[in-house]
């Protein structure tokens, strides 16, 4: 049985990220999250205090390039784990109505239980098909953990991948199957940064909402204005303007200017 939410008053300064915390805790609980999640959490969360707890101006153009390529894309597909299934379902249920991008469950410590926790996550959060449960015949080439397990219909004919709190691993192997990855992730020198398409350096509870955001002011315009914004968009620019702007805001702090 679950214990009682914590009450956690409005003025205490760690008062929201107390509150994401708790969400974590109770997906645990619920089979959602594994305990590994936890530590990748408090892993995140750390880069997050470096970047000021705020999307960074090159997270809103990475954003922005990524809502531009899910509206280009013939076959888009969002993968779920449990951290994004206990943070953000709804805002992944409206992530997949705008874009059009159906959500499959695609988690490393994989079992009966958790596939269906996490389903039910997203059902409970307003979404009516989720790709990824039961049955599968495909299987990512040259991946060994159970995340090469997927839906033939979802992420193995995809041609634009959303993979938010990703592995490494199945970046770099989704990549050579020549899928073309979009990745949030708060750590720019991790492998899954380094190797996406695009990177958006960013907490995951800002991130798909500021996708969200650029896809409906994006929606109306033309596919060549789209190819535009999504072909001027270069990650590893990205990523260094992300780790410049660590430098400097640090800088700032140890200098008494933050």
């Amino acid at each position: 049985m679950m214990e009682p939410h914590l009450n956690i008053p409005n003025n205490h300064p760690r008062a929201e990220s107390i509150r994401v915390r708790e969400r974590l805790i109770e997906g645990e609980e619920r089979s959602v999250v594994t305990k590994s999640g936890l530590f990748a959490h408090g892993r995140g969360e750390a880069f997050d205090y470096l970047i000021g707890e705020a999307s960074m101006p090159s997270a809103l153009s990475a954003a922005r390039a990524a809502a531009a390529s899910l509206l280009l894309a013939s076959h888009p597909v969002i993968s779920v784990n449990g951290n994004t299934a206990a943070l953000v379902p709804g805002a992944l249920v409206e992530l997949s109505n705008e874009s059009g991008a159906p959500l499959e469950v695609n988690l490393f410590y994989r079992t009966r239980e958790r596939e269906l926790a996490v389903r039910d996550a997203l059902l409970a959060a307003g979404a009516t098909n989720v790709l990824g449960v039961g049955p599968r015949v495909a299987t990512i080439p040259e991946l060994f953990s159970e995340r090469r397990i997927v839906d033939p219909e979802g992420i193995y004919k995809a041609d634009v991948v959303v993979v938010p709190l990703e592995d490494g691993d199945r970046t770099e192997a989704l990549k050579r199957m020549g899928k073309f990855v979009i990745t949030v992730d708060l750590n720019p020198l991790s492998r899954t940064a380094q190797t996406a398409d695009i990177t958006i350096v960013d907490n995951i509870i800002r991130a798909i909402p500021n996708i969200l955001t650029a896809i409906r002011e994006l929606r109306s315009m033309d596919a060549e204005s789209l190819r535009s914004i999504a072909r001027g968009f270069d990650n590893k620019s990205s990523l260094s303007a992300s780790i410049l702007f660590i430098r400097d805001r640090l800088t700032a702090l140890a200098e008494g200017r933050g």
